[in-house]
């Protein structure tokens, strides 16, 4: 099974931010796409959610175009959790959560639902503030709240912008153990951009790396995330440091200061 882009263009207006983008998601897998500020990286993953039109190029799902889907299908299979929420309804952390069974529910929610948004608050560690409203919660409490509500959901392909952008260290650590959780138990495949190299080294199956809105390289970590690419995409220094728990990559201050 694969999530699969082919020949993907998109325009803001007069100016194409996307150009010829082809890749799939596989079943199991991590897939990170990094790249600088602009480089595309929200906004090929907003088309992939159905949030902005492409002006050509086709999507499919398990060799079917998700045009010939219904939106509560593409609901049941796409599970997307945006950068920040600049809009919150005045509603509960659990009430947030449990919205993330809407394409599963008929008629009322069913006991069986009601424990995987048990389970999806668990994994997130927001049990406690289940009464909260999503308006008294900081940045990064909200961010664990709609991660939630995508794993509630159950999508076969996850969809996730920087999705630790607003979190402390320690749950920075604690999302991406979760997304490999959903893709070693059989959950589903996680597409996901990145900020911090690091964690594409340490937690990405496959790597994209974007800029300009063209795909520079695409393969592992290693073969992507090469000395020379890194510099060249994006423009400064880095040094690249192993140790016995992997491979680093840190800007050179030093270098950067000198110009």
């Amino acid at each position: 099974m694969a999530l699969t882009i082919e020949q993907l263009n998109v325009w803001y207006g007069p100016v194409q931010v996307l150009h010829d983008i082809s890749f799939s998601v596989y079943d199991g897998e991590v897939l990170c796409v990094i790249g600088p500020n602009g480089s595309g990286k929200s906004t090929l993953i907003k088309t992939i959610a159905g949030i902005i039109d492409q002006k050509s190029g086709t999507l499919s799902m398990n060799g079917r175009k998700l045009s010939e889907f219904s939106r509560n299908d593409v609901a049941k299979k796409i599970g997307y959790v945006p950068q920040d929420f600049q809009y919150l309804t005045s509603s509960t952390v659990l009430e947030a959560v449990i919205l993330g069974r809407r394409p599963h529910v008929q008629w009322a929610l069913t006991p069986h639902d009601l424990e995987k948004v048990d389970i999806a608050m668990d994994m997130l560690n927001i049990t406690p503030m289940a009464e909260k409203m999503l308006t008294k919660l900081s940045g990064g409490e909200r961010q664990r709240v709609f991660i939630a509500r995508a794993i509630a959901q159950e999508p076969e392909y996850y969809l996730f912008d920087e999705p630790t952008s607003a979190l402390d260290i320690r749950h920075q650590i604690d999302v991406f153990t979760m997304i490999r959780t959903i893709t070693k138990s059989g959950r589903g495949s996680v597409f996901v951009a990145v900020h911090d190299l690091n964690f594409a080294y340490h937690y990405a199956d496959r790597v994209v790396l974007l800029n300009k809105g063209k795909i520079v390289a695409m393969g592992t970590a290693d073969e992507v995330m090469t000395k020379e690419n890194i510099i060249s995409v994006y423009g400064v220094p880095m040094q690249f440091i192993s140790t016995e728990s992997g491979q680093y990559v840190v800007p050179d201050w030093k270098k950067a200061e000198d110009g």
